[in-house]
This record gives structure tokens, C-alpha cells and sequence, in this order.
């Protein structure tokens, strides 16, 4: 997204690369709501799941199930499933940023893909913390409003997809990824994540391809951080 020039000039990097990820994340919360709907939840159950749920991926592999038949234990199984991650991300938040009281709570529940991949993208600390935030709040708040917008909407808005929406959350990850890529070990490791999670789609459920690239990012990360490379 493209924020007003004269707005930009006086926010910092971080909270520039904070709105603009929002902005792009949110907007894909239509898509949730109306695929949510979609599937047979009301917009009270889609509604709450966006405000305590709030991982778009497990929430896109809970109705996913739901959609094709599961049950909702099975729904619930994979959104776990998916969930693991963000355990991951906040010990890694919390050692970056030492959240204490009641911000470490809210810090929990914010810190997602796109909040974690902000803040560790700032070199400074008071950036790396207002990066965190801005990323964090502004999906949250973004994400549930337009969640609340698609499940208004529901079937007169057609399939979301056709918006473009789909390919907006994981474009403005790309951006926040591209300038970590600037050695052959990172490129290489995000090819070979990659590579894993394409190979993995036609023989494992929807969404644990991604998964599964995470634990091979994770255990290629322990790996060099143990022989004495870069983490």
C-alpha cells in the first residue's frame, strides 16, 4: 500500500512497514467472513473466531474442515495444528522485546506471522517493539473489521478470490521477507522451505504443508546455531 506521502515522511520505517502489512492483512478478512458464512458458521461464530482465534490460517483450516464435512474436534485438530507456530514466534518475541505484565498477554495474542516478521525485520529495538505493535494491533484491528464486512456481505459478494484478496497477505509477506534474502545460506534455506511445502501439498491436509516448512526453517536454524553459524 502506498500511504500519503507527507503522512510517511514522519513515521518511522517500522511503522510504515507496520500499517502497510495491516492494511494488506486486513483486507483479506473478507474473505474469511464470507468463506466463514459460507460454511455454515453465523456471524456471531465467525466474528469470534477472528477476535479470539486470530491466526488467519488456523481460522481458514477450521472452516476448511467444517466446509468439507469434519467435525468440529477435527476443525479445531487442524487450526491446532497450525497454531504451533505462534508458540514459536512468541518465545522468540519475548526474548526480542521482554514484554512484561499486561503487554506480554496482548503481546501473546498479537503476535502472528506478519507482527513477528516486522518487528525481527528492525534492527533497533524501539523499532523492533513499534514495529511489533503497529503490525500486531493493526491486523487485529483491520482483520475484524473486515471479517464483520465479509460475513455481512456473505453471498452477495461472490468468491473473494476474484478480488485478489488471497494473494494480498502472502505479497506483502514476500515484502517483508525479500531484503532478509540477501546471502545464498537464507535464499537457500527459503527455497528449500519451499520446495518441502510444495511437495507436501497433494499428501497432507490443507495447511500443514506451511507447517511443515516452518519445523524444516526451525530445525535448519538449530542446526547452523550448533555448528557454530548464524541462526
Amino acid at each position: 500500500m502506498a500511504l500519503c506521502p507527507t503522512l510517511a515522511a514522519q513515521l518511522t520505517p517500522a511503522t510504515r512497514m507496520g500499517l502497510s502489512i495491516a492494511v494488506a492483512t486486513g483486507l483479506y478478512g473478507i474473505s474469511f467472513g464470507a468463506l466463514a458464512v459460507a460454511a455454515g458458521l453465523s456471524l456471531a461464530q465467525a466474528q469470534a473466531l477472528s477476535l479470539l482465534m486470530f491466526t488467519g490460517g488456523s481460522q481458514f483450516a477450521f472452516i476448511g474442515v467444517l466446509a468439507s464435512g469434519g467435525t468440529g474436534a477435527s476443525a479445531l485438530g487442524a487450526a491446532t495444528l497450525l497454531g504451533v507456530r505462534n508458540a514459536v514466534y512468541g518465545m522468540q518475541m519475548q526474548r526480542l522485546l521482554g514484554l512484561r505484565g499486561w503487554r506480554r498477554w496482548l503481546g501473546a495474542h498479537v503476535t502472528i506471522d506478519e507482527s513477528a516478521a516486522t518487528a525481527v525485520s528492525q534492527v533497533d529495538a524501539a523499532e523492533q517493539r513499534r514495529g511489533f505493535w503497529v503490525a500486531g494491533l493493526g491486523v487485529f484491528v483491520l482483520w475484524n473489521a473486515c471479517t464483520l464486512l465479509g460475513a455481512v456481505l456473505g453471498d452477495a459478494l461472490g468468491d473473494p478470490r476474484r478480488y485478489g484478496l488471497d494473494g494480498a497477505a502472502v505479497a506483502a509477506f514476500l515484502g517483508l521477507l525479500w531484503p532478509r534474502l540477501h546471502a545464498r545460506e537464507p535464499v537457500a534455506s527459503a527455497l528449500a522451505c519451499g520446495l518441502a511445502a510444495t511437495l507436501a501439498v497433494p499428501w497432507v491436509a490443507p495447511g500443514l504443508p506451511i507447517v511443515l516448512a516452518a519445523a524444516l526453517g526451525a530445525a535448519w536454524g538449530a542446526w547452523r546455531g550448533g555448528h557454530g553459524g548464524a541462526p
